[in-house]
């Protein structure tokens, strides 16, 4: 049971990472992004090209997360000049159809540049091995993840709930119109967030590297429960996803163990239940 707990916190703090960006920029441009999940590959290919398929070191392979993040997060601030920004006060359904196609061109270049192989990484030394637990052994990669989401949702709550940048954000995303006649900038911090939503995905691609198969179809399995996650927790609220992500995972895990035969199925039944339940999430009528 502690084991399967365990394992439940690494794979929600993992789909946290993901969903992060994705919740973001919801909250700030009510945009479900299709694209994201393809850009958290494009940051993974990114960081497996810098290491290799053995990172030095933790260090080496965090500072090679971060510089994928700002590399994805300018791409990024490319997609919000060219196709956001042309169809954004048109019907959502464009939006939908934009990042989708967005998307596409993401998952052609990435075969274009890497290839169709599947590539692994080793977790690089310090991150290999594990510890522990009691009875339990517990991977040390699996401590990482769950450290760094913990840290992110930390982070992501102090600048948007006490720096004036994440004030900025949160009345925008109240009220655009108003806060753009009481002088603030709308196009600017719209860039902004986009920028970050975008950076977000390329940094948990990198931190999530080691362990995972590189292919093409890699930010397919993270955009799906991505989706639940801000779904369940309420659609743009960083607070509901990070609950979502934690709750997804030990309904995950604990499936794992009681139907091992037919693995996420206790992910549809949770999303399910929710929507019946409390179809605005968690906490639904709280913004980013």
């Amino acid at each position: 049971m502690l084991f399967a707990i365990i394992n439940s916190l690494t794979t929600g703090m993992a789909v946290f990472l993901v969903a992060a960006g994705l919740t973001l920029i919801y909250g700030v441009m009510r945009i479900l992004n299709f694209a994201h999940g393809a850009f958290f590959m494009v940051g993974a290919y990114l960081v497996s090209s810098m290491v290799g398929q053995a990172p030095p070191s933790t260090l080496a392979l965090a500072a090679a997360a971060i510089l994928a993040a700002f590399i994805v997060g300018l791409f990024g601030l490319v997609v919000q000049r060219v196709v956001l920004k042309r169809v954004q006060d048109a019907d959502e359904h464009y939006m939908l159809i934009a990042t989708f196609a967005v998307m596409l061109i993401c998952v052609g270049v990435v075969k274009l540049i890497w290839g169709l192989e599947f590539l692994s990484v080793s977790p690089p030394p310090g991150l290999e091995g594990g510890n522990m637990l009691g009875p339990v052994f517990v991977p040390t990669f699996s401590i990482f993840v769950i450290v760094c989401g913990v840290l992110a949702f930390l982070l992501l709550e102090l600048l948007l709930q006490r720096s004036w940048a994440g004030k900025m954000l949160t009345a925008m995303s109240r009220d655009r119109l108003m806060a753009q006649l009481m002088g603030l900038n709308v196009p600017v911090w719209m860039m902004v967030a986009v920028g970050c939503s975008f950076a977000l995905a390329g940094l948990a691609g990198g931190l999530l590297l080691p362990n995972q198969t590189l292919s093409p179809v890699l930010g397919d399995q993270f955009l799906l429960m991505s989706f639940a996650t801000i779904i369940v927790g309420g659609l743009g609220s960083i607070r509901g996803a990070f609950l979502a992500a934690i709750l997804l995972g030990l309904i995950d895990g604990f499936n794992a163990i009681a139907f091992p035969n037919i693995p996420g199925v206790g992910i549809y039944i949770g999303l399910v239940f929710f929507l019946l339940v409390r179809p605005n999430g968690i906490l639904g009528e709280e913004q980013i």
